[in-house]
């Protein structure tokens, strides 16, 4: 377990599991063209992603 801590792997596995979060519900590219539609295309995804985060998370729990 020392190793997780000492390399991130943790913090790295956190955003690893974001991203694939956020690609299985929205999708793996930007649709729009314009940079101000992709600017608006992201902000909704995360306001989708951050809602879905508030109604729950499954909670694991480490068994020795």
């Amino acid at each position: 377990m020392n190793w997780q801590k000492t390399s991130g792997y943790n913090e790295r596995s956190k955003v690893e599991a974001a991203m694939s979060r956020y690609k299985r519900v929205i999708g793996d590219a930007l649709k729009s063209r314009h940079d101000d539609r992709r600017t608006t295309e992201v902000a909704i995804a995360v306001k989708c992603l951050n809602q879905m985060n508030e109604l729950g998370r499954a909670k694991f729990v480490r068994v020795a």
